[in-house]
């Protein structure tokens, strides 16, 4: 990208980090490749290929093959025959893009919060660690230490490991659910960014600009609390996202691509 193309990036983000989002910075050529990759179906591409799409994105072909090389040796991608495919741990993030991408909170909501407790103590700082996350992948929040909660929306997956040993509970809470949600989620500052992300998809004017936007967009969704419909806003962007990232992705970034591997 050429010093015009920095220029408008900076000055985008600019317009737009007061509204909630961060400087969006020009992708390196290993985040380029890696866009490349988990928006490949299935993920694999020819050397030649990635090459030359990447330089559509602004990598130069000596820094692309630099990267490819530096991926493969970090465990990243897998080279057969000179054609690369992303590595079990990059595939399972793209499977989880993917879910993230279709997802909402398909199940009717019943107006109950789904509050696991943990009940055990002494457990180690590794075990608390993994069931955090593990929490918050499921999308709960911590209301104290050891409580966390949310509507009962989505299916629950009972953490596999058996430490720390928890109690579920199905509750309705005396505070108003739209204001506890807004409060526990963050939903406010969450909407803020997303609007102000669909802001900047819809100005992006070039391929690094709208790729960049969309990893960015990608990030955003991977942390949507989920909630149900009663405890949003009317115009709250989550659909709206996953509605320009699935164009992009599945159509107008298809053309990009095409374009450059007929160049």
């Amino acid at each position: 990208m050429g010093s015009d193309g920095n220029r408008r990036m900076k000055a985008d983000a600019a317009s737009t980090e007061d509204a909630g989002v961060p400087e969006l910075r020009r992708l390196s050529a290993r985040s380029v490749i890696l866009s490349l990759m988990l928006g490949a179906h299935p993920p694999e591409l020819p050397v030649a290929e990635i090459i030359a799409l990447a330089e559509k994105f602004g990598v130069q072909p000596a820094a692309a093959r630099v990267a490819l090389s530096r991926m493969v040796t970090a465990g990243d991608l897998h080279r057969t025959n000179g054609t690369y495919r992303l590595a079990d741990r990059l595939f399972t993030r793209q499977q989880r893009q993917d879910r993230i991408l279709s997802t909402t909170a398909a199940v009717p909501w019943n107006q109950r919060w789904r509050t696991v407790v943990v009940v055990s103590s002494g457990d180690s700082a590794r075990a608390r660690a993994d069931f955090r996350a593990t929490m918050l992948g499921q999308r709960f929040a911590e209301l104290r230490e050891g409580v966390w909660i949310r509507p009962d929306n989505l299916e629950f997956v009972r953490p596999a490991a058996a430490t720390p040993r928890i109690e579920t509970l199905s509750a309705v809470p005396d505070e108003d659910p739209k204001t506890l949600a807004a409060r526990l989620f963050g939903l406010d500052e969450w909407a803020k960014t997303g609007t102000a992300l669909i802001e900047k998809m819809n100005s992006a004017d070039t391929p690094i600009d709208r790729v960049t936007v969309t990893a960015a967009i990608v990030r955003h969704l991977l942390t949507d609390p989920l909630m149900p419909a009663e405890l949003l806003d009317e115009h709250w962007p989550g659909e709206l996202l996953r509605t320009l990232c699935l164009a992009y992705r599945g159509v107008a970034y298809q053309v990009e691509l095409s374009a450059t591997a007929r160049s």
